[in-house]
């Protein structure tokens, strides 16, 4: 527990496991010097320049215990400034210490959101095909281009232009630690998307280890390993470098994954108030993709790979090149201004449709697909942020553009046959916003918010004459729709505090998301007429409670709770026919709403605190449904389950040791709109063990240890039978173990 030094009292809670942040700071938020607004202060209240130290491994093991103390390190004003505007917000929003997963398995970003209520992420396979859902997000038949939720890399955009996580490769051991704001709480990030914002917070030299290097592996071929060295030239320059590597040869067949990353960044203090960093990253990820089973393949082996899968050599191989560069001015000790710009490119190579013949004995070539194209996406922002008495504003900008070039191809085995479609994609979405975080008093704040999304979707699908022509086939027709776009959202919150440890909230907030262009393009595939889709709109009302109570000296729990309930129109989902493709259409009205919620502590088992108990469980109930819909009445929507827990009960030592058991709860869930197709909830036990000091930690995991067969995620239908390929096996009875050292 630390005290942030500020003109106003604040508290921050570090719960080092499942080192989730969980907190609630009065009001002023305090900010580093790479950050807006406050870094002169902070230097003041130091009265020196900020030094790095490395951080204290053992510390995160300690118990709750409350101190006053000076922040001068960069990492504690860098961590510290995102969890006071974190418990400024009226709404759902979490705080992830990145840091403090090094200790566990984290083989992809499923594993990053384990503990953040209201998110059900899963990997496809065990790779880094990982479906996310926030609150009810990306719940159709397009779930893998991950739309509903943006993301943005120290501030930035991340999240193409149109909205699309397609084929995002995201490592958030990359990073130190990230914010996630669902739903309408991701205003001040330019979100008004029904899933909200994540914003992850690079590691720099003034808060890294000279150097760190970290190796795991265990079942099924895996193999982790990165190597981390960062240096404070002098004060003006800094720079850090991170190379990391995955090897998998996964769990199911044709499941092989090869990824290697590198990400580095260089700060120059250019004066006492500008500070400007650059970006810089590369991954190369290969990845096989095994395909979706039926019910009786899944229930003969439910770790083999599709046939299809097989024959068309399924792969999702991606080369990823990015730059960005921010620059923070802290005007006076008021204001500041931030403004950077990003640039992506990203080449993909998709083999993902094996042939496709109409009836036994057919060898016409009726419908292939290999995707071979490359994206680039620009991206601008600026934040003005301007504390004026009893008022702290936000003035922000983004602006994207993207564009995809390529084509569809027939898949020949995994290779490029003739080009069917040459295909151009371009977007262009500028969102402007402000935000008050007005303190009325020292117990009652009114945030209002206003955002407006001005956007252009446009795809060009020319089809090209191919041998394939000689016989009737199904390959896309081609069109070139374009559709402008623009929505005007308001939000209001209020908070109250109850302590200076707890408050209550809620707030009333409009959602606003245009179509992606893979809903455009899906639907010239599909020969649809209606490519002129309407953007979602919705209302969506929350309230709240976080806060942590110490209990005695040596005790605290911690707790975070919210129900929100969202009216939706217009609402965007694919639908798949059977033997058909996807379809995305406008939906009149649609329910999303749910409790999420979190809940932990730190309990003494002796009168000194050696020996403690550290519980955490999340818990999330989901209600998505269609509303008085002509086609599916009141059914629920498909692929999110109907609950889900998570959670841990660790034993700690004040030496650094740990061990305990975790534990996962899913609810059902349906793979089709008719809700025909039942997924049959599970329960899983794994075990955590592990050890650290000031330079060392090793960890043990094991996971699924009953050997439980369950179904990890699911494609989507209209209405499903038993012989639709939809299951895909999550993993089974596994070990892994690891190491790291730092200096």
């Amino acid at each position: 527990m630390k005290f942030i030094r500020s003109n106003r009292s604040a508290r921050l809670l570090q719960l080092s496991s499942p080192l989730f942040i969980s907190f609630l700071l009065s009001s002023t938020v305090v900010m580093a010097q790479d950050q807006p607004k406050t870094a002169a202060e902070s230097a003041k209240a130091a009265g020196k320049k900020t030094k790095s130290k490395p951080a204290k491994a053992a510390e995160a093991e300690k118990p709750f215990v409350l101190k006053t103390m000076e922040v001068t390190e960069k990492s504690d004003q860098k961590l510290a400034a995102a969890s006071a505007e974190v418990a400024l917000s009226p709404g759902g929003v979490s705080l992830v210490d990145i840091n403090g997963l090094h200790d566990r398995n984290v083989s992809s970003v499923a594993d990053f959101f384990r503990y953040v209520p209201g998110v059900w992420a899963t990997s496809q396979s065990g790779n880094d095909e990982v479906f996310i859902s926030s609150r009810g997000s990306n719940l159709d038949a397009n779930n893998f281009a991950g739309s509903g939720v943006k993301y943005l890399q120290d501030g930035m955009p991340v999240t193409a232009a149109d909205g699309n996580n397609h084929n995002r490769m995201i490592d958030p051991l990359a990073s130190s630690f990230a914010t996630v704001a669902r739903g309408g709480n991701a205003f001040k990030y330019g979100a008004s998307s029904m899933g909200g914002a994540v914003d992850f917070t690079s590691p720099t030299a003034h808060d890294s280890p000279t150097a760190r290097l970290s190796l795991s592996g265990g079942s099924f071929g895996q193999f982790l390993g990165r190597g981390t060295v960062s240096k404070v030239f002098n004060d003006s320059f800094d720079g850090l470098l991170t190379l990391e590597g995955k090897e998998w040869d996964g769990y199911r067949d044709h499941n092989k994954q090869d990824r290697f990353g590198l990400y580095s960044n260089f700060g120059w203090q250019i004066t006492n108030s500008i500070v400007n960093r650059t970006f810089v990253s590369y991954v190369k990820n290969d990845q096989q993709l095994p395909g979706q089973l039926t019910r009786t393949q899944f229930d003969a082996n439910p770790y083999q790979a599709s046939t299809q899968a097989i024959g068309g050599n399924y792969q999702l191989n991606t080369e990823t090149e990015r730059v960005a560069n921010k620059t923070t001015w802290t005007i006076d000790d008021k204001s500041s201004l931030d403004v950077g710009f990003s640039f992506e490119n990203q080449h993909l190579y998709h083999p993902i449709v094996d042939t496709v013949h109409f009836f036994p004995g057919d060898t016409a070539d009726r419908f292939s697909l290999l995707v071979d194209s490359v994206q680039q996406d620009w991206g601008t922002s600026a934040r003005y942020n301007l504390r004026l008495d009893s008022h702290e504003l936000l003035l922000g900008v983004n602006y994207g553009t993207n564009s995809d070039k390529g084509g569809n191809y027939t898949n020949v085995g995994g290779n490029r046959g003739p080009m069917t479609n040459q295909i151009t994609k371009e977007a262009d979405n500028v969102e402007i916003f402000a935000q008050d975080h007005w303190h009325l008093t020292d117990k009652w704040t009114l945030t209002p918010a206003l955002q407006g999304v001005f956007a252009h979707r446009e795809v060009n699908n020319a089809r090209l004459a191919i041998p394939q022509d000689a016989n009737f086939n199904v390959y896309a027709r081609g069109g070139n729709p374009s559709n402008d776009y623009s929505g005007i959202n308001p939000s209001l919150g209020l908070m109250y505090n109850l302590t200076k440890n707890s408050s209550l909230y809620g707030n009333v907030s409009r959602l606003y998301a245009p179509p992606t262009n893979y809903n455009i393009s899906d639907n010239i595939t599909a020969g649809s007429s209606t490519t002129n889709l309407k953007a979602m709109e919705g209302t969506a009302v929350e309230i709240g409670t976080r806060g942590n109570q110490k209990v005695g000296n040596l005790n605290a729990v911690n707790w975070d709770l919210s129900l929100y309930y969202s009216w939706l129109n217009n609402e965007i989902l694919s639908t798949t026919p059977a033997g058909g493709s996807a379809i995305a259409s406008n939906f009149n009205n649609t329910i999303h709403a749910g409790v999420e919620g979190l809940v932990g502590g730190s309990f003494a088992l002796d009168g000194k605190g050696t020996h403690t108990i550290k519980p955490v469980l999340t818990y999330t109930i989901n209600h998505f449904n269609f509303d008085n819909d002509r086609t599916y009445a009141n059914n629920a929507l498909p692929a999110a389950p109907k609950y889900f827990l998570k959670g841990e009960a660790l034993y700690h030592h004040a030496n650094g040791f740990f061990m305990g058991p975790t534990f996962d709860v899913v609810g059902k869930r349906w793979g089709d709109y008719a809700n025909t197709y039942k997924i049959d909830s599970y329960g899983l036990l794994g075990m955590r063990t592990g050890w650290s000091d000031k330079h060392y930690k090793v960890f043990l995991e094991g996971r699924n240890l009953l050997d439980t067969k369950y179904v990890a995620n699911t494609n989507i239908m209209n209405t499903a039978t038993a012989t639709s390929a939809m299951l895909n096996a999550g993993a089974p009875l596994s070990f892994y173990g690891g190491i790291e050292i730092t200096y």
